[in-house]
């Protein structure tokens, strides 16, 4: 019986020591820890990427429609460029179009492309959202390449085919250096 009381002892003592040398650590490291226990991580360590993106993919607009809002909305901040195709949804404001097209108020020839604009006003918000948790500013956000191209457009009945779009949209962040570099490209 004594025996198996002092085999105890030295194995409790021996657990002891090694609970110890491994709880045993740096403060900061114990600090770092404990934050990510509860949940709290800093927002240093979270890397910043430098632009947002946001996919239309098989979108059922005009990709004529959706060259031309792509040429309107790009190097405009994201809330600017929402707000712009609020107003053509409402006839208020066109979209610059190019070719034998009725002139309109303030601008050479334009069109009011009410069904690309509502899918553009989406895609818009979405590339909001991604700037934001990319941690980009939306003040000095801009987007800076908005491209549209034929998507993959399926035959009808007849031989007709669909209208298929995709379109990508990538905002960056603009501080005063970047836009001396771009003025000199």
């Amino acid at each position: 019986m004594e025996k198996e009381k002092t085999e105890t002892k030295e194995k409790q003592k021996t657990e002891k020591n090694l609970d110890q040398t491994t709880t045993q650590s740096s403060p900061k490291e114990e600090s770092s820890s404990a934050k990510e226990m509860t949940g709290e991580v800093s927002k240093d360590k979270k890397p910043k990427k430098e632009e947002a993106i946001a996919r239309g993919l098989n979108m059922p607009i005009s990709k004529k429609h959706a060259m031309y809002i792509c040429s309107f909305i790009k190097g405009k901040p994201i809330d600017l460029a929402i707000s712009n195709l609020e107003l053509v949804k409402k006839l208020k404001k066109a979209v610059p179009f190019k070719g034998e097209i009725p002139h309109r108020k303030g601008m050479m020839s334009g069109r009011y492309p009410v069904k690309a604009s509502t899918y553009f006003i989406a895609l818009l918000k979405s590339l909001r959202g991604n700037s934001l948790t990319n941690g980009l500013d939306l003040e000095k956000t801009r987007i800076v390449t908005a491209s549209a191209t034929w998507a993959s457009r399926p035959t009808k009945r007849g031989g007709m085919r669909f209208k298929r779009t995709n379109v990508i949209l990538i905002a960056k962040e603009i501080t005063p250096q970047n836009e001396l570099k771009e003025a000199k490209k």
